[in-house]
């Protein structure tokens, strides 16, 4: 196997525009290669820059209806006729010319991923272009028309795989993984996502546990709006290491929303870069202790363009090639001068927020009276059981 971990990249995925006005700037994209770049991470043995191919129809039908595929092509050649009952052309998810085809080469990114980690080509790959998790199977919805990360699940089945976990860390609920997945035992899903009672999509809640051949196997955290990094690390380190040691998955996926920051104007979670680092840090050694290694992580959300999610990915692909930055690193100078040109802004001057975040374990005592331990204990309580850990079992 080779030791270079593979970063899916071409520069037509900053074409995934829905214009100007829309939160999902694809100038974020742009950044973060570019400070990926600045920092050399493509310069050494740890890390290569792959350009995947446009996912094919057969390839998008592992997820997605011939006739949504339809659609969107349709929408593509001419986005005044976009289908609205398929998602298309709404606020949300506008419809733009070659939304197919940067769509599909977004896809083609994920599905490349997974066949060069589980085909033994590199250990780990991202695509922080990906993440789309709201597209449903015959439905774009949340700003996602091709559901890349769902893809690269089903691609691993496909491939032979038994068990594979996928981890949700946006802000927003992964919806559209879960409902690919609703009644498949070989897959685990966990979502940690702001509670459904205050953003979209409005689903996501303890109850939603899997259908009847894999109750259990749908993973949810509804956390309480304000959360921040010490409770937010809380509550993974409480569900997530618990349920990948009982399924002893061959494979993860992770999603990488950088929408829980506390920047981001479309939520209401208080996270700092460095918690979202802590976060990657942990998914990696869940891969290697669990999966021999096998770990696609792509991007998501995240719409503080600029100051958070290129540090936020950066940050994810360093980690991904073992090469992890000093957090209180300077961003390099040349990066800086380009925000300013592009945005006007000044742009973030440290790979840091200046957090320093530790975390109480849950194993160290349940506060009844605190709502993220409500919104844990809840999750436990619904899934843990189906999985032969008792909710109550460290505490």
């Amino acid at each position: 196997m080779s030791q270079a971990v593979q970063l899916l990249w071409d520069n037509r995925m900053t074409g995934y525009d829905f214009g100007s006005w829309h939160p999902m700037k694809p100038i974020r994209l742009q950044l973060t290669i570019d400070l990926i770049r600045a920092y050399g991470l493509d310069a050494g043995d740890g890390l290569d820059i792959v350009a995947p191919t446009v996912a094919s129809d057969e390839q998008l039908r592992l997820v997605h209806t011939a006739d949504y595929i339809a659609a969107v092509r349709a929408a593509a050649a001419d986005p005044a006729c976009a289908d609205v009952s398929c998602g298309l052309g709404t606020d949300d998810t506008p419809a733009f010319r070659n939304m197919h085809e940067v769509s599909a080469l977004i896809a083609g990114g994920s599905l490349a991923a997974a066949d060069a980690v589980w085909r033994g080509e590199a250990p780990h790959a991202v695509n922080f272009a990906g993440g789309l998790h709201h597209a449903m199977p015959g439905a774009a919805a949340g700003f996602c028309v091709y559901n890349d990360a769902a893809l690269a699940v089903a691609r691993l089945l496909e491939l032979g795989a038994e068990r594979v976990v996928y981890v949700d860390i946006d802000v927003h609920h992964g919806d559209g993984v879960q409902t690919a997945f609703w009644n498949d035992p070989r897959v685990l899903t966990i979502s940690l996502h702001e509670s459904p009672r205050f953003l979209y999509p409005g689903t996501g809640f303890p109850d939603e546990t899997g259908g009847p051949d894999a109750e259990g196997y749908a993973v949810n955290v509804a956390l309480p709006p304000g959360v921040a990094d010490a409770k937010w690390l809380r509550a993974f380190d409480a569900v997530v290491p618990p349920l990948v040691e009982a399924f002893r998955p061959q494979a993860m996926v992770t999603q990488h929303g950088a929408d829980t920051h506390v920047e981001d104007p479309l939520a209401h979670l208080a996270l700092t870069v460095d918690a979202q680092r802590l976060a990657a840090v942990a998914l990696h050694g869940l891969a290697h202790r669990y999966c021999d290694g096998r770990w696609i992580a792509t991007g998501g959300g995240g719409y503080a363009a600029t100051d958070v999610v290129p540090r936020t990915w950066t940050h994810l692909v360093a980690e991904a090639a073992h090469a992890p930055i000093d957090p209180e690193s300077e961003l390099p100078f040349e990066w800086r001068e380009q925000v300013r040109i592009m945005t006007g802004d000044q742009g973030p001057y440290r790979m840091t927020d200046g957090g320093t975040p530790s975390f109480r374990p849950f194993s160290a005592g349940y506060d009844p009276a605190d709502r993220l331990d409500q919104a844990v204990l809840a999750t436990r309580r619904a899934v843990f059981p189906a999985h032969g850990i008792e909710p109550l079992y460290d505490l």
